[in-house]
């Protein structure tokens, strides 16, 4: 009999490495036939010698991972016992080990930009390991924000020379032309939320120096006409509100040594009723191509404000107590009536 001890006092810590009602542990006591104690901080593993070690290494291995991504499931969990020599429970190894979490190297202001869920953690390693990606989420889940911080790292590192943050001027119940100011004042609004993501990871006047020397470049998709970047990190944000061939320009754009982020929130779709989504249309095409990383993030990913994520399924609960009579193809319709006292259908 042999026995080993690892000593952890952080409370959240301890709940994350045991899971929900110590899911996580009887995991581990099956897959190496040990017995996992408790008390006063300290985790006491008992069983045979290198059991013993490889439940050690992996638990060692899983509190490294919550330090830095914050939250571990029953993959990461199996997968790390496996890799310490663990048999899994089918008799089979996993197709692919969980996403790493590893931080962003950026320090802006004192603090580090790290994923902060295990979805945020695959989106991450998503674009680390393909030249294209494309991301879905809901509002809030850091599709934009991972994508630019990842875009500055791969900048401080040399890895590229410019990068490319591009959004749809697509309006959303306010007409450009009624806008006041000169062009560049219209497409502000538009553009502002990639500066905001800018603007976490790069002091301001660092950012307006690299703007005015085209090493970052924040525009309208409409400006990516006719162009081939090289060297380059290219951000499409609220893709959703491309069309087709919208879509297709900006993904031919791509040239030697670049990268692109493609992302958007299907239910937040601004387009001309009728109008087909370039981001649905392209994962339809192009996400059976191994080359190109597909994440899809969802509400536990949402990382604002407490209230985001609660407001986002209160939405979606509403949308399915829609009656299936009033909807069409997926697409919910709602009755009204016209002037004329005549009832019509709105999707």
């Amino acid at each position: 009999m042999t026995e080993a001890t690892l000593t952890v006092s952080a409370p959240d810590e301890l709940l994350q490495l045991f899971g929900p009602r110590d899911q996580h542990l009887r995991i581990l006591r099956q897959l190496f036939d040990v017995t996992i104690t408790h008390r006063n901080g300290r985790v006491r593993i008992a069983g045979e010698g290198e059991n013993v070690n490889g439940a050690l290494r992996a638990l060692e291995k899983l509190r490294h991972k919550i330090q830095k991504q914050g939250a571990i499931g029953g993959e990461d969990v199996e997968t790390a016992a496996v890799e310490e020599g663990a048999t899994p429970r089918d008799g089979q190894k996993p197709a692919k080990a969980a996403a790493s979490g590893e931080d962003i190297q950026i320090r802006h202001a004192g603090r580090r930009i790290r994923p902060r869920t295990a979805g945020q953690a695959r989106y991450v390693d998503a674009i680390r390991e393909h030249d294209l990606t494309f991301a879905t989420g809901p509002a809030g889940c850091g599709k934009t924000f991972l994508a630019v911080a990842t875009a500055v790292e791969a900048l401080k590192a040399g890895q590229i020379r410019k990068i490319v943050l591009v959004r749809p001027a697509v309006e959303a119940g306010e007409s450009l032309g009624f806008l006041p100011g000169d062009l560049r004042a219209k497409l502000n609004p538009y553009l502002r939320p990639l500066l905001d993501a800018l603007g976490e990871m790069v002091d301001y006047d660092r950012a307006r120096e690299l703007m005015e020397q085209e090493i970052i470049e924040v525009i309208p998709l409409a400006y990516m006409r006719g162009r081939t970047l090289n060297d380059a990190f290219i951000i499409l944000d609220e893709a959703q509100n491309t069309t087709i061939a919208q879509m297709k320009m900006f993904l031919t754009r791509m040239g030697e040594r670049s990268k692109m982020v493609v992302s958007g929130d299907a239910t937040q779709l601004d387009l001309p009723r009728g109008v087909t989504s370039g981001l649905h249309d392209a994962l339809r095409r192009l996400s059976r191509i191994k080359a190109i990383g597909v994440v899809r993030l969802s509400g536990e990913d949402i990382v604002r404000h407490a209230l985001v994520q609660r407001i986002v399924e209160a939405y979606d609960d509403d949308d399915t107590a829609v009656p299936m009579r009033q909807r069409r193809g997926g697409v919910r319709v709602v009755a009204e009536s016209n002037p004329n006292g005549e009832e019509t259908l709105d999707r």
